[in-house]
């Protein structure tokens, strides 16, 4: 990718756009065309501001395109490690705190997730990126099981199996309803703990459920 700076001209332009605009549009483009499209005057374009005014904020392209794996980093992988390290009063409890960010795409948002993967496909530095997010993702499901008195390995291997079953699903793109999830929660937890959930730990779980289909 071109380093250059910005243009000689490019601060005599009034701007129009934030900072948070520009991070905003990539964003969108990225998800819905690839990384390919994300660029500077497709982007102007589409806010519809000078394709100047993009170098307020960034020294060129490549910043930009760092700014959205931070804020990928940000989004999806703190919040499943903050969701994992979250007080959980029984390890059922504490895989429904993970399975929260399954549901509230405020919390992980899947097609970003996979706008990134599918750039790793063509970026070794994003490539090492993802890896590290997935370690790190998988590494905090697996101290909330170590929490909850799970030996290391198999702690690990129940995060693996959880974490990565999950990528699957979205991966495949199911299109189940809310509904069908909701009726499949208990199994799911029994499935990925050992343990049948009681209506202490299940309840409260399905009630927020409902809360989200409401919204």
């Amino acid at each position: 990718m071109n380093d250059a700076g910005p243009p000689a001209n490019a601060r005599l332009t009034h701007t129009k756009a934030t900072r948070e605009d520009w991070i905003r549009i990539a964003l969108d483009t990225l998800i819905s065309d690839g990384v390919d499209s994300v660029k500077v005057l497709t982007l102007a374009d589409r806010l519809g501001v000078s394709r100047s005014s993009f170098y307020w904020y960034f020294r060129n392209r490549d910043r930009l395109l760092d700014a959205l794996l931070a804020h990928w980093q940000d989004t999806n992988t703190r919040a499943v490690v903050e969701q994992a390290a979250l007080p959980s009063t029984s390890i059922v409890h504490g895989v429904t705190n993970i399975f929260r960010c399954w549901i509230d795409e405020r919390l992980f948002d899947p097609r970003l997730d996979f706008a990134v993967r599918d750039w790793a496909r063509r970026s070794e530095q994003v490539r090492a990126e993802l890896d590290r997010a997935d370690e790190t993702r998988v590494a905090a499901i697996a101290e909330l099981f170590q929490r909850h008195g799970w030996a290391e390995r198999e702690a690990f291997v129940r995060a693996r199996v959880l974490y990565f079953m999950q990528i699957g699903y979205y991966a495949l793109d199911l299109g189940e309803t809310l509904d069908q999830r909701k009726a499949l929660t208990g199994h799911y937890l029994k499935a990925f703990t050992g343990q049948d959930p009681t209506p202490e730990e299940l309840d409260p779980y399905l009630a927020w459920m409902d809360e989200m289909a409401a919204r």
